[in-house]
């Protein structure tokens, strides 16, 4: 018989195994825990992350008669088709609003004219940002 200390997730096993010279079968007992070993590996203490500057989101006033469209659910922009000043009409695609790996269209609830676009490509949204206001 052999002995031997094997370390499993932490703890010390002492185990006997016996060497087989013929093609007998043998058995190999397990002896319990003799002792709990002490970690004496330290893990360095990580550095904090420093936090990423917040976007800033430019909150617009909105004159009387326009209308803000704003995101429907918290998500990502992929695109914006309008630049301010654009002419739009009712149902046109305004942006592509990603959210849980799905791409949504956001539409022109009217026609109107581009007067503001308070996000930028790649910007992320909460629901009830706004996206595009609409004079």
């Amino acid at each position: 018989m052999r002995k031997f200390i094997v370390n499993v997730n932490g703890k010390q096993y002492e185990v006997e195994v016996e060497e087989v010279t013929s093609k007998e079968t043998s058995t190999i007992k397990q002896i319990p825990a003799v002792q709990d070993e002490p970690k004496s590996e330290r893990l360095a203490p990580q550095p904090k992350a420093e936090p990423t500057p917040k976007e800033e989101k430019k909150q617009v006033q909105v004159s009387q008669g326009a209308e803000v469209v704003i995101a429907p659910m918290p998500g990502t922009i992929l695109n914006i088709n309008v630049n301010e000043g654009d002419t739009v009409k009712e149902g046109q695609i305004l942006l592509i609003l990603e959210a849980m790996k799905m791409e949504n269209e956001i539409l022109a609830p009217r026609d109107g004219k581009v007067v503001s676009i308070p996000v930028t490509k790649g910007s992320s949204v909460n629901t009830g940002d706004q996206l595009v206001i609409i004079e």
